[in-house]
């Protein structure tokens, strides 16, 4: 099998595994906690920059034209314009900046570390900004809202997606 539809196949793969973490969330307020960003994370450290990427705005489309793809089994164009909008389009960055690092220090767990902390805090970045549009929210009471509650757990599938990244590519290369 030629490394292109390996990786395609990946890309379809780590697309369906974000629309099933995405499904494993708790409301909590406008925002829920979601473990979505694992599974972003996991795309950019095991697949790269191109089909890391690939695999979240193709999981953004199936979202846009309606189906139950998105937190809590919600889809359609409505989502992405709500409250979360933002969130979900920086999932894109996401994996486009933790797949960059993956590519760009392939033995460097620190770095794709870097990589990924990074990508999450370009998401927030989209994600609060977006919010404090749609919400009419200050900064302040968006981050937190949307940011500070937050923290902990991304920070513990943060580390917990780059040591899965290098156990999952140690088993892809062989």
């Amino acid at each position: 099998m030629s490394q292109s539809i390996r990786k395609q196949i990946l890309c379809a793969l780590f697309t369906a595994a974000m629309a099933i973490c995405a499904q494993l969330s708790i409301p909590v307020g406008l925002v829920p906690i979601s473990m979505g960003s694992l599974a972003v994370l996991l795309a950019g450290g095991v697949l790269g920059k191109k089909y890391g990427t690939l695999s979240m705005v193709l999981y953004i489309l199936l979202g846009a034209i309606g189906l139950p793809v998105f937190a809590m089994g919600k889809g359609g164009f409505s989502v992405l314009a709500g409250p979360t909008g933002g969130y979900i389009i920086g999932y894109v960055f996401m994996a486009f900046i933790t797949g960059w690092f993956a590519e760009k220090y392939p033995q460097r767990k620190g770095m794709l570390l870097v990589g990924m902390v990074t990508g999450n805090l370009i998401c927030y970045l989209f994600g609060t900004m977006w919010f404090m549009l749609v919400t009419q929210t200050a900064f302040w009471e968006a981050l937190m809202l949307c940011v500070v509650p937050f923290l902990p757990g991304d920070a513990v599938k943060i580390v917990a997606a780059m040591l899965l990244s290098v156990k999952i590519n140690k088993i892809i290369a062989r």
